[in-house]
């Protein structure tokens, strides 16, 4: 039950400090997040996504704004 408590309170305390970042801070943070995954794609070979993995990454993928094609990234 205290190990419960304490991962609630570390998230809670996790999205009260994601709520006080700026934009730019939460863009960079992206930016650092996606070069990751950049690095670990070069590095391990690639396997097969399962079902799951598609079943997820198409629910998160639903929950993005849509942008039109002549926009800037």
């Amino acid at each position: 039950m205290l190990r419960l408590l304490y991962l609630i309170s570390v998230r809670l305390v996790g999205w009260l400090v994601l709520l006080g970042r700026s934009s730019a801070a939460k863009d960079l943070e992206l930016v650092v997040l996606r070069h990751e995954v950049a690095v670990l794609r070069r590095a391990t070979p690639r396997r097969p996504l399962d079902w799951a993995d598609h079943a997820v990454l198409a629910a998160l993928v639903h929950r993005l704004p849509f942008r039109c094609a002549d926009t800037d990234w």
